[in-house]
């Protein structure tokens, strides 16, 4: 598909608007509030430090949740813990419940604008608690309930203030924006499971859990200072109802069915590459690199992607995430016999595969181009339910698609063992993500 260039901006909804500005569809001004009198958009101090408090608020949250391995492994050996089965769902429960409750979140802080300033320091305040009382869990349905569904629940809110006021913030370099601050993710997801591993060693997870629980408070309590409106908010009372029409939208519709395929093989190689690992020969330190190196590369793919869908149409960046992850996964995890390819493999996926999110600026953008009265929060949070769903389903199907026996047969590559059905379908997925693709020249999206 052809690169298309096009113009900066109408590259989103522009937010900002000239002359009188308020919060978006939150009513009238309050007094004479001028474009003049507001910060800056796309630039200057209070934006930068908005996006410097996003960027680690990503890291503190989803940073903690995708380093859920650590946690697991360490369940899956203690006697308390091991026997009660459904470790795994506590993680799904972490990033699950985050995910899917996305849209119930944002339709209530845009319809009760008032809630907005404080839902990102009650957010970190539930988190904070969650873990807290995870640390006396006495077995895995206690887990389930604290440090996995009330963790999402708290992490939700403390989310998506964050999400609604970056478009405020940014608009002419949106994509670029959401890119940094998803970057985050990765750069948490590099240092975080060493940390929560040496803790877990040295201390248990009753003190891990607590010693993360105050670190979260007290690294999170400076930074939601800072996550705040642009625009003023208004102070009626009157509760906003929104346009949900774009969901029967076949734009919409089309993006979001290739969101959801995508994420149903999206988690799987970070769950099993460290296993995989050491079927190949690697120690405990080696096979842990594999997530690293695919955490690490996914920091440059996020802030790339960025760049790319503040001046490319959607469909172009879904093409470029979906030739590399599809490459990443056939060619190298599919042939590696040894570690060399297989490290290659993590680093190519993070940065493809990783970015995949970072296009979803772009498919805002093209969903309330067709649908012109959609909230763009609201789609966000509408992706991130497919998100959601995609992660929920991929651990019970990855455990159906593993079986036999866990050996590896140099002579057949990683096809000939009992990981090929999780790779071949890791790949398809991946290759079905870009189900846009085909679409737009049709005119579906």
């Amino acid at each position: 598909m052809e690169l298309e260039s096009r113009p900066q901006h109408s590259t989103t909804p522009d937010l900002s608007r000239s002359n009188l500005i308020t919060d978006d569809s939150l009513g009238p001004p309050d007094e004479d509030q001028t474009e003049s009198q507001l910060p800056p958009v796309d630039g200057g101090k209070h934006a930068y430090l908005f996006l410097a408090a996003g960027f680690m608020i990503e890291a503190l949250i989803w940073g903690f949740s995708f380093a859920y391995g650590i946690f697991q492994d360490y369940y899956s050996s203690h006697e308390s813990f091991k026997s009660s089965g459904n470790i795994a769902v506590i993680g799904t429960c972490m990033m699950g419940v985050n995910y899917l409750i996305s849209p119930i979140t944002f339709v209530l802080l845009q319809g009760l604008p008032s809630l907005k300033r404080w839902s990102c320091p009650a957010g970190f305040v539930v988190m904070c608690l969650a873990l807290a009382l995870s640390s006396f869990a006495a077995n895995t349905t206690h887990l389930i309930l604290t440090q996995g569904i009330a963790y999402g629940i708290g992490a939700s809110f403390a989310y998506s203030p964050v999400i609604i006021f970056m478009n405020e913030w940014f608009v002419q370099k949106r994509g670029l924006a959401f890119g940094l601050m998803w970057a985050g993710t990765g750069v948490s997801g590099v240092v975080l499971p060493l940390v929560l591993q040496w803790l877990l060693d040295s201390y248990g997870h009753k003190t891990t859990l607590r010693i993360w629980a105050l670190v979260l408070f007290l690294m999170s309590s400076p930074l939601v200072y800072f996550v705040k409106p642009r625009l003023p908010i208004s102070r009626a009372s009157s509760i906003r109802t929104f346009d949900l029409s774009f969901l029967w939208q076949h734009t919409f519709v089309i993006f979001q069915m290739g969101n959801i395929v995508e994420a149903l093989g999206y988690f799987l190689p970070t769950i099993y590459l460290p296993t995989f690992a050491r079927t190949l020969g690697a120690n405990s330190i080696m096979a842990s690199l594999t997530v690293i190196l695919c955490n690490l590369a996914s920091v440059f793919g996020c802030v790339a992607m960025g760049h790319l869908v503040d001046r490319y149409h959607a469909t172009t960046c879904i093409l470029i995430s979906t030739i590399g992850s599809t490459i990443a996964v056939f060619l190298f995890w599919g042939l590696s016999v040894s570690l060399a390819p297989l490290y290659v493999f993590c680093v190519v996926y993070g940065l493809f595969a990783g970015s995949f999110t970072s296009t979803w600026p772009a498919v805002m953008n093209e969903v309330v181009k067709k649908s012109q009265l959609a909230d763009p929060s609201i789609v966000f949070g509408f992706l991130s339910t497919g998100r959601g769903i995609g992660n929920v389903v991929s651990g019970p199907l990855s455990d159906a698609l593993i079986k036999g026996s866990w050996s590896h047969e140099a002579s057949s590559f990683a096809y000939g063992t009992s990981y090929g059905p999780l790779i071949v379908f890791t790949g398809i997925t991946a290759l079905f993500g870009g189900l846009s693709i085909i679409a737009r020249p049709f005119k579906l999206v």
